[in-house]
């Protein structure tokens, strides 16, 4: 997927003309793009438009209009954004109560990298966890986690001629999966791969 610079994005003012429709279209969008896996993960998978969408929100908020600015927003999101041969997920791990959250997250430490994907007939994708920075320390993981998954050309292949995709996460605390996925995540999905 084509990375966003700066002529791609709108003026503060024309984006405020549209943000009310813009936002609309997004919301629909992400309901594609976000995968539960058990009661407490979640996987939203990021594209080029979502991360649009988030460069945009960001201008806006801290209202950003001066080049150096815009360029640290395209810088922070832009690795965000598929290259055609991955799939880039945020994975939140969610638990309401704080004191359940603390103790699971000392539990799960190295859950992000027992996060995987998979194309019926192929080996488990396993992520490259945080590659920005590690959000984890010795004692816990983090609640967030940026991850990327690489596929072959012939997992490709296999996933957009219709194979199933699963995805599940393989930890000794947390162990769910989706095997498949449902159709609209992985059509969704697919639409990465180009």
């Amino acid at each position: 997927m084509k990375k966003i610079n700066r002529e791609d994005l709108m003026s503060l003012e024309k984006y405020s003309e549209i943000r009310d429709d813009f936002r609309r279209q997004m919301i629909a969008h992400k309901k594609d793009r976000v995968v539960r896996v058990g009661p407490n993960m979640s996987l939203h998978f990021e594209d080029r438009i979502l991360m649009q969408y988030q460069i945009q929100e960001m201008l806006r908020a801290e209202k950003i209009f001066d080049v150096a600015g815009i360029q640290e927003e395209l810088d922070t999101y832009n690795p965000l954004i598929p290259d055609g041969s991955n799939l880039k997920a945020t994975f939140m791990i969610e638990y309401e109560d704080p004191e359940e959250r603390a103790k699971a997250l000392k539990e799960l430490l190295g859950v992000e990298c027992k996060v995987w994907l998979q194309v019926e007939g192929f080996n488990k994708v396993l992520p490259i966890a945080d590659e920005d920075l590690n959000r984890a320390t010795e004692e816990k993981t983090s609640a967030v986690h940026f991850l990327r998954f690489e596929f072959d050309k012939q997992m490709i292949q296999a996933a957009k001629k219709g194979k199933m995709i699963s995805l599940g996460v393989d930890h000794p605390y947390y162990h769910h999966s989706l095997e498949p996925l449902a159709q609209k995540h992985s059509i969704s999905l697919i639409a990465d791969f180009d």
